[in-house]
């Protein structure tokens, strides 16, 4: 029997990297995804993917700074399946590279609006939906919410936000059969890294894959291995934890 038979899954940022391979490997487990994003052709093609293998999957567009958006989503997910027993909060965005000093407001309000504020705004009604239950939340953190970041501190303080958001609703809701968990990956080859929209030139890609033990990028997928442990009974006993992912950098 595959890990998730038969379950109901929400991944948020689901259109591409990370958040679009754990979707994808979400339904190709047996579970039923609800793929929430901004974009909604990318999402669309995930949603397309899935059910051309025999997976069942709908898109949501999804801005998570909206709590109404979000309860909407989550809405979406239990009305169409019955349940909700996984969620994946994943959204996120990078932000601009630079001096503390010179962080726009607007800027600092926009990372810590989606990084952090977003995990909240889903997890309200996450929960809500899960106490009956019991469920798997699983929120991605990184390695900058472990450490300090020269020229990131929007980013880095919100990851850290986010690991403390997550170690504190696992003490809460651990009573209701509810684990919550953070993934902390290290530098992956996604969009926000690599891709065009990317704040890293060729010369500090190469500076970030020699921080790495094993010398390269990880890969989207590899971390969706570390979620689908997370969000299935093999992870039982654990909540309350952030797991690091990232080839060693922090070691």
């Amino acid at each position: 029997m595959t890990l998730l038979h038969n379950k109901v899954a929400i991944v948020t940022g689901g259109a591409s990297g990370i958040g679009r391979a754990t979707a994808l490997l979400f339904a190709q487990e047996g579970a039923r995804v609800a793929v929430a994003d901004m974009n909604e052709a990318a999402g669309l093609a995930v949603v397309a993917q899935i059910e051309q293998t025999g997976g069942q999957a709908f898109f949501q567009r999804t801005d998570v700074r909206q709590d109404l958006a979000c309860s909407e989503l989550v809405d979406a997910a239990v009305d169409r399946y019955g349940r909700l027993d996984i969620a994946f909060n994943n959204a996120g965005v990078s932000g601009t590279v630079g001096l503390t000093q010179n962080i726009a407001l607007a800027e600092w309000r926009k990372v810590l609006d989606i990084n952090l504020t977003g995990v909240f705004n889903c997890m309200v009604h996450q929960l809500r939906a899960m106490k009956a239950r019991g469920g798997s939340i699983i929120n991605t953190a990184s390695i900058m919410g472990l450490q300090g970041t020269p020229g990131g501190a929007a980013y880095s303080a919100s990851k850290h936000g986010v690991i403390g958001l997550t170690r504190s609703a696992a003490l809460e809701y651990g009573k209701y059969g509810i684990r919550i968990n953070a993934l902390c990956p290290g530098f992956v080859a996604t969009p926000m890294v690599v891709g065009p929209d990317s704040h890293f030139d060729d010369q500090a890609t190469q500076a970030l894959v020699k921080t790495t033990a094993l010398r390269r990028f990880g890969e989207p997928e590899e971390q969706a291995q570390m979620v689908l442990w997370l969000a299935s009974d093999k992870s039982s006993y654990a909540t309350g934890g952030h797991f690091v992912v990232d080839a060693g950098v922090t070691a």
